[in-house]
């Protein structure tokens, strides 16, 4: 599957975010009572952030999936862990869909990841999913990421996981 990618327009998008992020297979986005006002605002925090930065993956010219990245020693792990140079941490969000496709959401994460390596910059890319996240932690797995250790955030218990580019390369080309 071939994946584009576009900025996120919170204006433009908040409708359509909403219904993702508070459809009850999202539970772990930790936005399931947000309202759409509230997803518009998240998102015009995001793109005013020099930090944080969120895509919609286009299929086709459609919106299919969220993805955001984030410098970690500056949001979301600030403080939680030692991050290293080239470190870029990253979430993403394939919406609930009543016709699942298989393999699609593994074809999301790899053209996330691949995304993000694009970058000569980018070395790892480090994940914080929920613990209880245990169909994430597989995704993670499958495209090279070997968890570390878990740690408290201020709202939830996560599991701290990384992926170099080496270890990417090598999961993609099995």
């Amino acid at each position: 599957m071939t994946f584009t990618f576009r900025p996120v327009d919170p204006p433009k998008d908040a409708e359509l975010l909403h219904s993702w992020v508070t459809h009850p297979k999202a539970v772990f986005w930790m936005m399931q009572d947000a309202s759409e006002a509230d997803v518009e605002r998240a998102y015009a925090e995001i793109a005013a952030d020099a930090h944080h930065h969120a895509l919609l993956g286009l299929r086709d010219g459609v919106p299919a999936f969220l993805m955001e990245w984030y410098d970690p020693a500056h949001r979301e792990l600030a403080g939680l862990y030692e991050p290293r140079p080239g470190d870029v941490g990253m979430h993403f969000l394939v919406p609930a869909t009543g016709t699942p496709v298989h393999g699609f959401t593994r074809s999301v994460i790899t053209a996330v990841l691949a995304r993000l390596f694009e970058d000569p910059a980018v070395a790892r890319v480090v994940v914080e999913p929920d613990v209880r996240n245990t169909a994430v932690h597989a995704l993670n797995a499958a495209v090279g990421f070997v968890p570390e250790r878990e740690i408290r955030k201020p709202e939830k218990k996560a599991l701290l996981s990384f992926c170099t580019r080496e270890r990417f390369e090598r999961a993609v080309a099995a």
